[in-house]
């Protein structure tokens, strides 16, 4: 019996050591841009059956219940939970946020998810040809593509999406693009690749394109980025309470070994 009890207590360790890796990830990001946090979900494994329910019983009487005994857990999945994060204003036209349902798509590598990569995080920046692009390491073009003149004087995104720029000698405004958005049947089946960026997969189902504020889809904030949706303090009580439960398992390791110490003992 003892033994049982160890090895099931690893197994808790394992599936808690985990949940502590996802925190700590989740903390790491608090501040990161469109972040979207993630949770450790579990299930427990297989039973060792020492009496079956409605077993064993005479001809009038029925056991209630049967003897089952759980031999621990594991992790079934981790989570990513797509809550809307607070805006932030910027002050830059380029920033946007999406408020509600929706992906902003850019070209990434061609071998990486059919060369399409999914983001929540609308830092965007022209780059010298005026193309917006990803303000992050690699530059991803945005996609549908959308390009600022370069001699343009002032821009703007409207809620609807319209990407609007006053040229030299115009007094009002010219849409030079607009900003497509995208949505999935199963969001949290995309697969992280870093970088802010999501990537389609059999479970995630294919990307549905759409306008912003059109069909369900999000509008655009522009001049705001959408923060990290990690709250701090939360995260720290999850830690709390996944560090006891780490603590007590590996407590039932400890009792086990000394139950086992005490039966060697005896003559």
């Amino acid at each position: 019996m003892g033994t049982i009890s160890m090895h099931t207590a690893i197994t808790g360790l394992e599936a808690l050591s985990t949940e502590i890796d996802v925190i700590a990830n989740n903390l790491a990001n608090v501040n990161t841009v469109g972040f979207k946090r993630a949770r450790a979900n579990f299930e427990d494994l297989l039973y060792v059956s020492r009496g079956l329910s409605g077993a064993g019983g005479n001809a009038d009487l029925t056991p209630p219940a049967g003897t089952d005994v759980g031999l621990g857990v594991q992790v079934s999945n981790i989570q990513t939970l797509f809550t809307q994060g607070s805006p932030i204003e910027t002050g830059r036209a380029t920033d946007l946020a999406i408020q509600g349902e929706g992906f902003f798509r850019v070209r990434i590598f061609d071998d990486v998810g059919g060369g399409f990569g999914y983001t929540r995080a609308g830092s965007f920046v022209a780059n010298r040809d005026g193309d917006l692009v990803m303000a992050n390491s690699d530059g991803f073009r945005l996609d549908p593509p959308v390009t600022i003149p370069v001699d343009a004087t002032d821009v703007a995104v409207t809620s609807d999406g319209a990407v609007l720029a006053v040229l030299p000698g115009d007094a009002e405004a010219t849409q030079v693009g607009q900003i497509a958005l995208y949505r999935f049947p199963n969001e949290t089946g995309l697969e992280h690749i870093g970088k802010n960026l999501f990537i389609t997969t059999a479970a995630s189902g294919e990307a549905d394109e759409g306008n912003p504020g059109e069909g369900g889809f999000g509008s655009i904030l522009g001049n705001f980025l959408e923060s990290s949706n990690v709250t701090a303090v939360r995260e720290l009580v999850d830690l709390i309470k996944t560090q006891r439960a780490f603590e007590l398992n590996s407590r039932v390791i400890t009792t086990s070994d000394e139950m086992l110490q005490t039966i060697t003992h005896l003559k």
